[in-house]
C-alpha cells in the first residue's frame, strides 16, 4: 500500500481517499469431450493496488461467476470482475481432444492429443493485457496418445504441461494479505490423466484437481477465489469458482453496500476496515 489509507487530497469542493482493493474474477470449468482427456480451466485474473476515490460517489462492482465445465467440449470461460476502473478478466476454458485452451485472465488447459499425437497448447493468459500481469498461460497437452491433458494457469505460475499418461497440475494462484492474514487465489485446475495415473493437483488458491478416466471425477474450483476447475474425463469437465471484490480503506469511513450486491465488512482493525464482496453487480459508496 502507498502510504496511509487517508485522504490524500482536499480543496474546497472535495477530497479523495485511498482505497485498496483485490478484485478475482471467475475460473473457468475444465473441458472435456467423452472418454478424452480435457484440460483444466484457467484461474480468474486477479488484480490488486489502489484507488484514490471520492467519497459520496457511487463506484460499480461486479463479482465474476464461475464457469460451467463440459462433457462435449471447451469449458465455459469465467466472467469478469469489476471495481470501478479496475476489469480482471475471467478465466480461459479447458480444452477437448484434439483443441487448445482458450485465452483469458489466466489460460485453460490444452486437451489430450487424440490419436494424432499433436501436441495441444494451453490458452494464453493475461488476456487482456494488463500491468502487472493478472494471470499466466495454461499448460500443454503431453504428446501421448489419448494422453494427459495441461493444467489451467495460475495466477502466479503457468499451468504444467501433461508428461505422458498423467494431466499437468493447476498453475499457483496468487497470496494477498488485504484482509489481515495471507490469502492464496486465483489457482489453475488440473488436467484430466489417463486411467491407472494419479489426479492432476489443481492450483493452490482454490483450483480443482483433474479428473481420471475410469477412475475419479474432476472437482470444482473453490467458491470466491477464483479457481479453475479440474478437467474431466469420461464425466463432465469441473466447474470454475467465482470471484471476489475485497476493498480496505480507512476506518474513519462507512461504506455502503447497494442493492444487487452480497458482501460483509470485517470489524475495524488496525485503523483500517475490509469490505469483501461475493456475489451480484451493484454500486458501492464511501461517507
Amino acid at each position: 500500500m502507498s502510504g496511509s489509507l487517508q485522504a490524500v487530497f482536499q480543496n474546497q469542493r472535495s477530497f479523495t481517499t485511498a482505497v485498496d482493493y483485490l478484485v478475482v474474477a471467475g475460473g473457468a470449468g475444465g473441458g472435456n469431450n467423452g472418454a478424452e482427456q480435457g484440460g483444466g480451466g484457467g484461474a480468474g485474473g486477479l488484480r490488486t493496488g489502489t484507488l484514490a476515490l471520492t467519497p459520496t460517489l457511487s463506484y460499480s462492482v461486479t463479482v465474476g461467476a464461475g464457469g460451467n465445465g463440459s462433457s462435449s467440449g471447451f469449458g465455459s470461460s469465467g466472467s469478469s470482475s469489476v471495481f470501478d476502473t479496475i476489469t480482471s478478466a475471467g478465466g480461459g476454458g479447458g480444452g477437448f481432444r484434439n483443441n487448445d485452451g482458450v485465452s483469458g485472465g489466466s489460460g485453460g488447459g490444452g486437451g489430450d492429443a487424440g490419436s494424432s499425437g499433436t501436441v495441444r497448447s494451453g490458452g494464453a493468459g493475461n488476456t487482456p493485457s494488463t500491468s502487472p500481469s493478472q494471470g499466466n498461460n495454461g499448460g500443454a497437452s503431453s504428446s501421448t496418445v489419448f494422453g494427459g491433458a495441461g493444467g489451467g494457469g495460475g495466477a502466479g505460475a503457468v499451468g504444467s504441461t501433461a508428461s505422458g499418461l498423467p494431466g499437468g497440475a493447476g498453475g499457483a494462484g496468487t497470496a494477498s494479505s488485504i484482509t489481515g492474514s495471507s490469502v492464496t487465489r486465483a489457482g489453475g485446475g488440473g488436467g484430466a490423466s489417463r486411467e491407472g495415473n494419479p489426479a492432476a493437483s489443481g492450483g493452490s488458491g482454490g483450483g480443482g484437481d483433474g479428473g481420471v478416466y475410469l477412475g475419479i471425477g474432476a472437482t470444482a474450483g473453490t467458491a470466491n477465489t477464483g479457481g479453475g476447475g479440474g478437467g474431466g474425463t469420461n464425466a463432465a469437465g469441473a466447474t470454475g469458482g467465482s470471484g471476489v471484490v475485497i476493498l480496505k480503506y480507512a476506518d474513519t469511513l462507512t461504506i455502503t453496500i447497494g442493492a444487487g450486491l452480497t458482501g460483509s465488512t470485517a470489524a475495524p482493525s488496525g485503523g483500517y476496515k475490509v469490505t469483501t464482496i461475493t456475489a451480484g453487480t451493484g454500486n458501492v459508496s464511501l461517507a
